[in-house]
């Protein structure tokens, strides 16, 4: 029995001074009265324990609330950020579709104002060959696409349609070397031609030194080369080079349109689509 005393002393001492205060209640039921010394006492040596206790339960509490709590706003974090992503690719999506129509509008536009027949088409692809420059498109000869007919947008000319297959036809640029369009400066109606160069600007030639042509005249097509019907818009004069000898003035004209960002196009018929630009050897 002493052995046991001995060995449980120290749990019997706390359960003892836990358990004073319950007894001292029940014994005094509601009356009541001042704390003596052994009250005193057990309040003085319980109250750090009970202290612990009360921090050890409010952090233990405490984390386990901030770790809800945080693990909630992840979640509400991680699903604002995906309605984000879906909302900017559904704005860019709305951008990209509301240029298309844009383009489309402009296209059909331009088509009410076009004589003859008229074909839409989309570019799906592109020539690497160096010594042709050309774009393939999606319309051929079962949408009635034919050598010969010029391609176009509302900006103005884009190439010659120089080969065909049922669903598909090249298009070969202005900007090729090879390219002859007949031109006209809208302004003083003097004529001439103007050449591809491969890259960058046209070049105007067969232009006579008498002509009347200055830096920033508008070029239009002049119906004379079988292949574009009059009218329609080349690029602008610039780089004006008047020759003190010599019949020709030369000048650079910058094209209305970029063919290296073509998307839609229009190809157009004309009366005269047997005159073809004859492919470089190795591209056919």
């Amino acid at each position: 029995m002493l052995s046991l005393l001995k060995r449980y002393r120290q749990l019997l001492l706390v359960s003892g001074l836990l358990l004073y205060p319950l007894v001292a209640f029940l014994v005094t039921g509601r009356r009541g009265r001042d704390p003596n010394f052994i009250d005193r006492a057990v309040i003085a040596m319980t109250s750090p324990v009970q202290q612990a206790l009360n921090w050890a339960i409010d952090g233990v509490v405490g984390a386990v609330d901030g770790y809800v709590d945080l693990r909630g706003v992840r979640q509400e974090n991680d699903a604002l950020r995906l309605e984000n992503l879906q909302l900017r690719a559904a704005v860019q999506a709305l951008g990209e579709a509301r240029s298309e129509n844009e383009r489309l509008r402009q296209l059909l536009s331009y088509t009410e104002k076009v004589q003859g027949r008229e074909i839409p088409a989309r570019v799906v692809g592109v020539n690497p060959v160096a010594k042709l420059l050309s774009v393939r498109i999606s319309s051929g000869e079962d949408q009635g696409v034919s050598q010969g007919m010029s391609v176009v947008t509302p900006d103005g000319i884009v190439g010659q349609v120089i080969r065909t297959t049922g669903s598909y036809a090249d298009v070969a640029l202005v900007t090729d070397p090879q390219s002859r369009v007949g031109i006209r400066v809208q302004r003083s109606r003097a004529r001439g031609t103007a050449a591809g160069s491969g890259s960058g600007p046209l070049k105007l030639e067969n232009m006579l030194r008498t002509e009347d042509v200055e830096n920033g005249d508008l070029i239009i097509t002049a119906g004379t080369d079988g292949v574009y019907p009059p009218g329609l818009v080349v690029g602008r004069v610039a780089n004006l080079e008047k020759k003190e000898h010599g019949m020709f003035q030369g000048a650079d004209i910058l094209p209305a349109v970029d063919t290296t960002k073509l998307e839609e196009v229009l190809v157009v018929g004309s009366q005269y689509q047997e005159t073809l630009i004859i492919p470089a050897e190795g591209t056919r």
